[in-house]
């Protein structure tokens, strides 16, 4: 705040009254309209204030005051705040610069002149704006999907920041008119993560923070594939699971856990699990189950290994007079009297 230890306030206009008789008798100022109201000067926070005050003869008497004292009288300064001195770029300018403005130093001013009749004041009120800045938001949170939740979003600033919030997804959908409190009801998963929460004014840019909502909810599979195989080769076996948290996996034969062991193998990642058969014998063909579980619940889903049949390939269909040889080949049966004849008429040429 502008100002230093000063008399009762009570007596302030009969000292600068007294401090301004101490000067020569001036003439009235000329360029502010001591009649009026009171004039609003709006700064920034941070930013630099000139409250101005032009007098029309160099000698008048002239003095600064606020709510708390006196702050300048003539080129008497009373204030002990560095930030405040006396703006005099001609000699008839009396204006008061304030630097580094704050909330504190809000308030009326008073510009006052003695002239050869009587004293007269003019009023500046100097506003501050603050720009918008949260002070306080929710955790991260972590709830199970049907609950209700509660963000809280608090800022500060001047004019007071309009609170809106945004789920940061594809849709980017916004929570009109909540203002500090977002309250979700029966959350869905679909409702889970980040969660912005925007505080704006006109003084500057928004700003901005973030908070992460997690539901958890129990497993559910998603996909399930059986396969065929041939004896002799590998096959595998893939079950996925969409849960939070992340589900554990089991496989069960019947109804019987099956562990990765003579010649099982079983593989889990977040959300998927594969078993594997690295040579398939007629034993492992059959019903498979695979279970997923968290905290929340559990599910499960049957496959099958299918025992592959190789397609067999059809012999040619045999005709009248064809003969299979040894080697499989076919040949036409012909009768020997048939040669002869045939062989005898090359001979004769006939």
């Amino acid at each position: 705040m502008v100002g230093r230890v000063q008399p009762d306030r009570k007596q302030l206009p009969l000292v600068l009254l007294r401090l301004l008789c101490l000067l020569p008798t001036g003439l009235p100022v000329r360029s502010v309209d001591f009649n009026r109201g009171t004039d609003n000067i709006t700064v920034r926070q941070g930013d630099t204030a000139i409250l101005r005050c032009v007098v029309e003869d160099k000698n008048s008497k002239v003095a600064w005051l606020n709510r708390s004292g006196i702050i300048f009288a003539g080129h008497d300064k009373w204030s002990l705040d560095p930030r405040v001195e006396l703006e005099k770029r001609h000699a008839l300018e009396y204006s008061l610069r304030i630097q580094k403005v704050d909330v504190y130093d809000e308030g009326s001013y008073t510009c006052s002149v003695q002239t050869q009749h009587e004293p007269k004041t003019s009023q500046v009120y100097l506003i501050v704006q603050v720009p918008p800045k949260i002070s306080n938001i929710s955790s991260d949170v972590t709830v199970n999907e049907g609950s209700n939740v509660t963000l809280v979003c608090m800022a500060n600033g001047r004019p007071e920041p309009v609170i809106t919030w945004r789920h940061l997804t594809p849709l980017g959908r916004e929570f009109e008119g909540e203002e500090e409190y977002l309250e979700i009801l029966g959350i869905t998963r679909e409702q889970s993560g980040k969660y912005e929460c925007k505080a704006a004014n006109e003084v500057s840019s928004a700003d901005v923070k973030q908070v992460k909502v997690t539901v958890n909810y129990p497993p559910t599979i998603t996909e399930s594939k059986s396969n065929e195989a041939t004896t002799g080769r590998q096959a595998s076996l893939k079950c996925e699971a969409s849960a939070v948290p992340a589900p554990d996996f089991e496989w069960y034969r019947d109804d019987t856990r099956i562990n990765s062991a003579n010649g099982l193998e079983i593989k889990s990642t977040e959300g998927q699990s594969s078993l594997t058969v690295t040579n398939v014998t007629e034993e492992h063909y059959g019903n498979y189950t695979c279970v997923a579980a968290n905290k929340l619940g559990v599910t499960n889903a049957s496959l099958v290994l299918f025992k592959r049949v190789l397609p067999t390939v059809p012999h040619p269909i045999q005709g009248p007079g064809s003969v299979r040889g040894i080697n499989g080949s076919i040949s036409l049966a012909v009768p020997l009297w048939l040669l002869a004849a045939s062989l005898f008429c090359l001979l004769s040429k006939c």
